[in-house]
């Protein structure tokens, strides 16, 4: 299946508003959400929770067209149900539109860090998903995309999140804790098609805080509704733990059976030599972050985006291209989808159907 991201990527991304809606966002903007397929093998893929990563709704919406294009007897109709949300967030993409949209084959630092606007902890969208069914504090584009999910007729077989990060030294892998010592495969999968397009993997030791348990480089536990709290509670934030709430990974998986739950995280800019020396605290990724800052500042201050875009080419940041991103976050939906065959082909992983 993955070899078809070339005719997935070709097959153009205009979907924004024109699909059918399952609600409103805050600012009354559709959410927008399709479905493909009549498969025993049930799919969910979700993008653009955070309102700083756009890259996830690009793939998703070239994955759309690709999909709505098909013969319905093909095989990825036949053997799979798709539940698309190409983009949860229209308000945030709407927010991030000055930086993030024209962009076709990699973005702009300096233009980015100008405008970048991303939800504070405690109101993003991945960790919004309602508690109950009388959970009227969640936000409405959680709740559209709970109801819909609970319209299946079944659990789903896997579920991913395509996220991304500003910053990094290539993509990282966040895995269903549940499936950590069942994904052998896929990291094996997803390393290779990293190294082949010429990549490192990130890698960061982040000692379990907020559920991040790192596996092996490039590849860690994802992140848990409860360890966040846990983690703020600490830090004697009261107000903000107790405004988190289930991610959609958590929420997939509340729906029954034992969905292999994904995240993919593949940074905007390449930052080299972050990884190399874990600690924590890790060197190079202190003295990156630092230098991030000050360009921050700079701009705040006035400073031409362009003249910062410039100084972080000289400094050896680059922008990883766009279609690289794809590439490898499809590369991690479909080892996702094998690692779960190959689990139900022995035996150990219940179907859908």
């Amino acid at each position: 299946m993955y070899e078809r991201i070339s005719d997935i990527m070709g097959a153009g991304h205009g979907i924004a508003g024109d699909g059918p809606s399952i609600g409103r966002s805050r600012e009354g903007r559709p959410v927008v959400a399709l479905r493909f397929g009549t498969g025993p093998f049930r799919v969910s893929l979700v993008a653009g929770s955070h309102a700083d990563e756009p890259v996830g709704p690009r793939l998703l919406r070239h994955l759309v067209r690709y999909l709505s294009s098909l013969d319905p007897a093909d095989a990825m109709l036949m053997r799979y149900e798709w539940w698309i949300i190409p983009h949860l967030n229209p308000d945030g993409e709407e927010r991030n539109r000055a930086w993030a949209a024209g962009m076709t084959e990699a973005f702009d630092l300096g233009q980015y860090l100008a405008g970048v606007v991303r939800e504070l902890p405690g109101d993003d969208i991945e960790f919004g998903y309602p508690r109950g069914p009388d959970d009227g504090g969640a936000r409405p584009e959680n709740w559209a995309a709970w109801d819909w999910w609970r319209g299946a007729a079944g659990p789903f077989d896997l579920h991913a999140s395509l996220h991304g990060m500003g910053f990094g030294a290539g993509p990282w892998h966040l895995l269903e804790g549940a499936w950590r010592d069942r994904c052998a495969a896929l990291m094996r999968t997803c390393g290779a098609a990293v190294r082949a397009l010429g990549y490192v993997l990130h890698d960061v030791e982040r000692g379990g805080e907020k559920g991040f348990e790192r596996i092996e480089r490039g590849f860690c536990t994802r992140p848990d509704s409860r360890r966040m709290r846990a983690h703020f509670e600490a830090l004697r934030d009261i107000e903000t733990a107790g405004r988190f709430r289930p991610s959609s990974m958590e929420t997939v998986r509340s729906l029954g059976g034992d969905p292999l739950t994904l995240v993919s995280e593949m940074p905007l800019f390449l930052t080299p030599g972050v990884g190399e020396e874990l600690g924590p605290p890790d060197p190079a990724a202190e003295a990156w972050r630092s230098r991030i800052e000050g360009w921050r500042a700079r701009l705040a201050a006035g400073d031409d985006p362009r003249r910062i875009s410039e100084e972080a080419g000289e400094s050896g940041i680059t922008p990883m291209p766009i279609g690289d991103q794809m590439r490898l976050q499809w590369r991690l939906v479909t080892a996702g989808i094998e690692q779960v065959e190959h689990e139900r082909a022995c035996g150990s992983a219940p179907s859908s159907s």
